[in-house]
């Protein structure tokens, strides 16, 4: 998988996608993650890519020159599947999306900054608009950040145990059950005995019963329609 994230502060994103899992896949030859300044499509020397909003207000807008500049480019090297916006107006992002979005192979994602972009680039390039949670962020760059690792994580073979994934919360519209590791007792607090047995269906039946009880009390919304 491709990835260009467009960014007029691309420093941002050099922690995220140099370490951990990201990392990891970059290196396998999984997964590629490139960061494209802004700036260096601004049209003129100045490097500016925002300017007041017409009709007045405070903050400033992305200006649609040197975003079209920057896709265009792109769009001359390869094929995209998502041109996507960072935007807190945009669809909620899910677990659904995010395994969508694995099985593609080009992705741009364009990071928001200021009040936002001239509506004209969402006319006329964005074909996917997402919102990580509804709250606004001083830029869209550490919510490309979490778009890109929800995504990355789900290429084959990223994980060294690529069931890991399958058992994540949400990937069945359910919250994953707890979890627990050495030691067996701490404190008398003890590892609930059915893991223990080495009774594998047993197991997998108290993983489920909860993972049920979780969601039920943690996000009953998320059971809704759910068989049981």
């Amino acid at each position: 998988m491709h990835i260009d994230v467009i960014t007029c502060v691309p420093k941002l994103l050099e922690s995220p996608f140099n370490h951990s899992i990201l990392l990891r896949a970059q290196k396998k030859g999984l997964l590629e993650v490139v960061v494209h300044d802004l700036r260096d499509y601004a049209t003129n020397n100045q490097k500016q890519v925002d300017d007041y909003a017409f009709g007045g207000g405070a903050g400033m807008v992305l200006m649609i020159e040197p975003i079209a500049k920057c896709i265009n480019a792109l769009k001359e090297k390869r094929q995209y599947d998502e041109v996507i916006y960072m935007t807190p107006d945009g669809k909620k992002f899910h677990q659904k999306t995010a395994n969508r979005l694995s099985l593609l192979n080009n992705l741009i994602i364009l990071c928001g900054h200021y009040k936002g972009v001239d509506e004209r680039v969402r006319e006329k390039f964005i074909t996917l608009e997402l919102s990580i949670g509804d709250y606004v962020l001083s830029g869209g760059e550490l919510a490309a950040a979490v778009v890109v690792d929800a995504i990355g994580r789900l290429i084959p073979n990223v994980l060294s145990d690529e069931t890991s994934a399958l058992t994540d919360s949400f990937q069945d519209n359910l919250l994953a059950p707890p979890v627990y590791t050495r030691p067996a007792e701490y404190e008398g607090m003890k590892v609930p005995e059915i893991l223990l047995s080495g009774h594998e269906a047993n197991i997998q039946e108290w993983r489920l019963e909860q993972s049920l009880k979780r969601t039920q009390e943690r996000r009953p919304d998320l059971l809704d329609g759910y068989e049981l």
